[in-house]
């Protein structure tokens, strides 16, 4: 077992979202061009940048936020070229945003969404020719040495341990599970078993404030983290439309629709998890239910109360963390977090973040896009572990996971599995 110190918890994804799988793996990105909702996307066309139906650009991918980049320029390692096959191109259009298709040893082989429509643009975007109507049929292509799913959260366990077992490396968008500390257990024991790389995605870890704290950690200029704190503030006002497994297609109801905070917390415990590399250990959280109307537990599926939910955290090395969640702030937005070390040392270390191969943009979220592929493709090619290895994606997902049920408990100290490899 990867963990000891509670005991095995039930899947606590709720049954509407564990049918239709095979359907919802395009997910929010495979079906965004029916109906009305598809106007949500509809200004993204000219610029190539995501926005709502409003035309106002989808938090994370303002620009200008990208910082300056290390003085060291990036030198090829190998003339190979990764074969990649792309799952999903819904709301924030993810399956071309990282770069693949741009990046000097990536070749997008294959790509698959659910809707045809939107498949087809994902293949113009990546300029792809082969296309497959499902992920499942995707993977049974020989050619595809990795896969990057960026299909709706509820879909990204099942989707990434089919690829493993079909013998392909994975990137996935995040959270690495959903709600499901047995999904977690189990895609841990499918990346020991398969020896193949998986890195959750999570774009926190190349913002500049983050890279440089991490940097400064690993050259002992901070000393151990005393404290540290992050956050992630989306607002939820409007009805965000996303797939629904109930209907098979988007709709006002789907797996966003009162989402229990914590279950999405990648964002804001990156900014202790990517920092140190270590975990959480024990949580106790406080949480404030929503005033949003279609937010409240009789508007959701989940029957989740909170739209806000604040987590107290233990780290593995006795420090502690306040990692924050909310759809209810309506200002102030994005993905932020801090960090204080017992010491403050004077090291000569590189702080900024290295240079992009040529041809790859930063992209969104703070100029994360980019580097996060290269850090993906990078790790294949030298045969390591990438950054935001499998242990760390999951300690920062379940962590939330974990921090849900203590809310739901009032604030009770719970254990948080601990995962490595």
């Amino acid at each position: 077992m990867s963990h000891s110190e509670i005991p095995k918890q039930k899947n606590l994804i709720p049954e509407f979202s564990r049918r239709g799988f095979l359907h919802g793996m395009g997910g929010l990105g495979a079906a965004m061009g029916l109906g009305a909702i598809g106007a949500q996307n509809a200004h993204a066309a000219a610029d190539g940048i995501p926005r709502d139906k409003d035309g106002n650009i989808i938090p994370g991918f303002e620009g200008g936020k990208e910082g300056r980049e290390s003085k060291k320029k990036w030198e090829a390692f190998s003339d190979r070229k990764v074969k990649v096959g792309i799952a999903g191109y819904g709301f924030c259009r993810f399956g071309a945003q990282f770069g693949f298709q741009d990046h000097p040893n990536a070749e997008v082989v294959a790509v698959t969404d659910l809707i045809e429509d939107r498949r087809n643009q994902l293949a113009k975007a990546c300029r792809c020719a082969k296309t497959y109507p499902s992920c499942e049929e995707m993977l049974k292509d020989k050619d595809i040495e990795a896969v990057f799913i960026a299909t709706d959260a509820p879909s990204h366990a099942r989707l990434a341990i089919m690829s493993l077992e079909h013998g392909k490396h994975v990137a996935s968008a995040v959270p690495a599970v959903y709600g499901s500390i047995e999904d977690a257990d189990q895609l841990l024991e499918s990346v020991k078993k398969t020896g193949l790389k998986y890195m959750m995605f999570e774009t926190s870890y190349f913002h500049a404030d983050l890279y440089a704290l991490h940097q400064k950690y690993m050259a002992g200029a901070l000393g151990k983290i005393i404290y540290s704190e992050g956050e992630y503030y989306h607002y939820f006002g409007k009805p965000i439309g996303s797939f629904n497994p109930k209907t098979g297609k988007v709709d006002l109801n789907g797996w966003r629709m009162g989402l229990p905070p914590q279950w999405y917390p990648t964002h804001s415990n990156a900014y202790h998890i990517g920092i140190t590399g270590g975990s959480f250990t024990e949580v106790s959280c406080m949480a404030i239910p929503s005033t949003i109307p279609h937010l409240t537990p009789e508007g959701n599926e989940y029957k989740n109360p909170f739209g806000t939910e604040v987590a107290l955290l233990r780290t593995n090395d006795g420090g502690m963390s306040r990692m924050a969640v909310s759809w209810d702030i309506p200002i102030h937005g994005g993905e932020r977090g801090r960090a204080y070390g017992q010491t403050v040392k004077k090291v000569n270390v590189d702080v900024q973040r290295p240079q992009l191969p040529p041809g790859v943009g930063a992209g969104g979220h703070g100029g994360s896009h980019g580097r996060l592929a290269d850090e993906f493709i990078d790790a294949i090619l030298r045969d390591r572990k990438p950054w935001v290895d499998i242990a760390q994606s999951l300690n920062m997902t379940v962590a939330g996971i974990v921090a849900h049920q203590s809310a739901l408990k009032d604030g009770e100290l719970l254990k948080i599995p601990q995962y490595q490899l």
